[in-house]
């Protein structure tokens, strides 16, 4: 009879809890996170040729370039390099020029310039 009665194995795998299940969720999203934030800054970094390099702005290119300084603001920046036109549009120019964010530079930070 022994003989007669069926051993089944189950492969049932493993068996998460409510909290197994939200901590493992958590774990994927955040590493899905960090792999698209260090896509997105290597992304941010790259050029097109060598004319996007800031160094290589004057360079036969029409454009100049300006390095940041300690009080500077986009604004001001555009007053002077172009001091008869309206800034608001200059400064439009120079972040759309240099792929910026918003308004915010860092002093040190190299901009690329429009041309006059």
């Amino acid at each position: 009879m022994i003989d007669s009665v069926r051993h089944e194995r189950r492969a049932d795998g493993i068996r998460l809890t409510r909290r197994g299940r939200v901590v493992l969720t958590v774990l994927v999203a955040m590493i899905l996170v960090w792999g698209f934030w260090l896509t997105a800054k290597r992304g941010a970094g790259a050029s097109s040729g060598p004319g996007d390099r800031p160094g290589a702005a004057g360079r036969g290119s029409g454009l100049g370039s300006v390095k940041v300084g300690r009080h500077d603001t986009l604004w001001g920046i555009a007053s002077r390099h172009r001091p008869g036109a309206d800034p608001r549009t200059t400064v439009q120019r120079i972040i759309d020029l240099n792929g910026l964010s918003g308004v915010i530079v860092q002093p040190g930070q190299e901009l690329r310039l429009p041309t006059r």
